[in-house]
């Protein structure tokens, strides 16, 4: 009886622990491996649409594979496409709140679009879980400070001679 409350403490650690070490990503479906490779040889080859439909098929094959959302939203970064690249990054932090190269990537997107402190929110968030010298976080701190000094090619009233009108 005196170690009853023992037993269960241990049991219950031991459950824990064996559940959270058996909870790795798991291997992709090998169709759907398949066509992450051909969206990603398109992806470097610079055919973002045929990245984007092979991504996509991958996805149809494999829907439970959290990485091809990562890869939907690089792809649609490279289209230009920031919202949607958003969109995808979001997802895949849904299902995989720790994916640094999803937190990575969503802030970069965020600077494409102008969001400067949402991305430096992602920089901070990047900084506490893997440190200043993570891949992902030296990558992420270079964008933000490339995005936040280049121009953004729109013209302001106050930038316009008097008399003339603004191309926005």
């Amino acid at each position: 009886m005196r170690f009853a409350p023992a037993a269960a403490a241990l049991s219950l650690f031991l459950a824990t622990t064996a559940s959270v070490t058996s909870a790795g990503e798991k291997a992709p479906d090998a169709r759907a491996e398949a066509l992450i490779q051909q969206g990603e040889a398109a992806l470097a080859a610079g055919d973002t649409q045929a990245a984007i439909d092979a991504f996509e098929a991958a996805l149809a094959v494999d829907p439970a594979y959290t990485p091809i959302f990562v890869n939907l939203a690089e792809a649609a970064r490279e289209n230009g496409l920031q919202g949607k690249a958003i969109r995808y990054y979001r997802e895949a932090l849904a299902r995989d709140p720790d994916n640094f190269a999803a937190i990575s990537g969503e802030g970069a997107a965020l600077v494409e679009k102008g969001a400067i402190e949402r991305a430096k929110r992602n920089l901070a968030r990047l900084q506490s879980m893997c440190g200043d010298s993570c891949p992902e976080t030296v990558a992420l701190r270079s964008t933000i400070a490339t995005g936040a000094n280049a121009p953004t090619g729109q013209r302001l009233a106050v930038d316009t001679a008097e008399g003339t009108t603004a191309s926005n």
